[in-house]
Formats: structure tokens, C-alpha cells, sequence
């Protein structure tokens, strides 16, 4: 495939282009910042520019994998990070599916349900989480994430596209992981709005190229997560500890994450393989 990544100069964005290549994709990437990376092209600017994501898209490609985004709602005004995100996204969404591209994938979050970055302390609905959850929105980033996949629904819709949205939970590669799981050993409500969820970078990049092989057309939405969380105490206790009134409706056994990724094992065939246990 020919494949357009945006914000590819970016933590998954590097691990997207470089899994591409390994596979034997051609890969532009879309960068806000001039990077160095092994692309066959790379274009400078914003991805919520129409003339720049044009430029980008001039060559032909085959699919489009969507990461450029601010990453939370500490980068930025409350109106730049939900304004450049969805802006972003439309853009992108829009001018690819225009020109004949019907795979595209994006990356959506787990911060999307409200939990992660609420000013309430809101806690989930129901345990083990999945894409069916209400949401509790409370901050311009997960006002972003709703909206985005608003978008790739309407695309898919419109263009007869399959459009999938990625919700990455905290996704980082080795030496950040292993920082994060001794902040969380030494206190566990660290994440604990984040259902203690992770996924290794290179994880994500496999799931994002899988992404964009999905067949057909229209949306889906999925929860990506490693199999097993950041602390070492069993799940079910820290849920009782630090969201006492979020029902359990199914056993989670031992460390398992507590966020349901069998949608993203159906549609995609993904099985992360990069557990922090591999790293001691």
C-alpha cells in the first residue's frame, strides 16, 4: 500500500511509519514540524490545512492512518484543542475520502468515555468497559474524540469508506512504561482513571495498519489495551478500591485489563504481543 500517516513525526506516528515500511508499504507522512523520517515523501504543516493535507494526498494513496492531533487537554486553549483536533479530522477525513480513499483509520481514545481527564473524578459506568459505555464528557480534549468519530461516521456514510477509530488507551513504548509502573506500584490512583490500561507503541502500530486492511465499508469504533494492566494488585481489588460503586458484570480475572478488546480481536484480528512482563 501507499499509505498517508499524519503527525507521523509523533510517538505512535514514528512507530506507525516505521511498522509500514517493515511490512513493504510506501509510506508520506504528514508532519507539523520538518522530522527526520525514512518516508518516501514528507510534507511540513497543519493537518487542518486544506492546501497542505491536498499536498499530501497529491501523489495518490491508498489509505490514510490519522494521528495528528494535541494529545490532551493541557496542549492548548480549551477552543485550540478541540478546535484543531476535529478540525484536523474533518480535513483530512474529508479531502482523502473526496479523492478516492476508502481505508482510513484515526486514532481515537479511551479518553473519549470522560474518566481520563474529568474535573469531577467521574468514575465508569460498568466493568469490563466497552465501546457500548455512555459517556461522561466533561473536557474539550473527550469533547474531541466524540466529535472525531462523529466525523468518521459521516465519512463512511457519505463516501461508502471503511473508517475505523483507534481508541488508544496510554500508549508509549518501553522506558515509559516501565517509569509509569513504578509511579503506579507506589500509588495506584495514578491511573486509576484510566482503568490502569496500556498499550505498547509498537502494538499500535500494528493495530493501525490492520486498520486500514478492514474490508467494506462504514464505521467502527475500537478498544485497544494490552492484555494485562500497569499494577501488579489484582484488577478486581483495585476496582473495588478506587471505583467502589462501578459494578462488575463479568469476572476479571487475576491483572487482566478490565477494558473489553474483543471488537478490536473481531474486526482486526489484533492480539497485542508486548506485555511489560517481557521487559522484567
Amino acid at each position: 500500500m501507499r499509505v498517508l500517516v499524519t503527525g507521523a513525526g509523533g510517538n505512535i506516528g514514528r512507530a506507525v511509519v516505521g511498522h509500514l515500511l517493515e511490512c513493504g508499504d510506501s509510506v508520506v507522512g504528514l508532519s507539523l514540524e520538518p522530522a527526520d523520517l525514512p518516508v518516501s515523501r514528507l510534507v511540513v504543516g497543519s493537518a487542518g490545512d486544506p492546501a497542505v493535507v491536498a499536498d499530501a494526498l497529491g501523489d495518490g494513496v491508498d489509505a490514510v492512518v490519522h494521528l495528528a492531533a494535541r494529545p490532551s487537554p493541557d496542549h492548548g486553549t480549551p477552543l485550540e484543542v478541540f478546535g484543531d483536533n476535529t478540525r484536523a479530522t474533518f480535513v483530512v477525513l474529508d479531502e482523502a475520502a473526496r479523492r478516492g480513499v476508502r481505508h482510513l483509520a484515526f486514532a481515537g481514545s479511551y479518553a473519549m468515555f470522560g474518566t481520563a481527564f474529568s474535573p469531577h473524578g467521574a468514575h465508569p459506568p460498568y466493568y469490563p468497559l466497552d465501546e457500548r459505555a455512555p459517556l461522561q464528557v466533561a473536557d474539550p480534549y473527550a469533547l474531541s474524540k466524540q466529535v472525531d468519530e462523529a466525523t468518521g461516521e459521516m465519512i463512511a456514510r457519505r463516501y461508502g469508506a471503511a473508517v475505523v477509530s483507534l481508541r488508544f488507551p496510554y500508549t508509549v513504548g518501553w522506558d515509559q512504561l516501565r517509569r509509569m509502573a513504578a509511579r503506579v506500584r507506589a500509588d495506584p490512583a495514578v491511573t486509576a482513571q484510566d482503568s490502569w490500561s496500556y498499550l505498547h507503541v509498537d502494538d499500535a502500530a500494528v493495530a493501525a495498519r490492520l486498520a486500514v486492511t478492514v474490508p467494506g465499508e462504514g464505521f467502527h469504533a475500537v478498544l485497544l489495551a494490552a492484555p494485562e494492566t500497569l499494577a501488579p494488585w489484582p484488577t478486581e481489588e483495585l476496582i473495588r478500591r478506587y471505583h467502589p460503586d462501578t459494578p462488575i458484570r463479568e469476572p476479571i480475572p487475576g491483572r487482566n485489563t478490565p477494558i473489553d478488546t474483543s471488537a478490536a480481536t473481531k474486526l482486526l484480528g489484533f492480539h497485542p504481543t508486548r506485555h511489560l512482563e517481557m521487559q522484567g
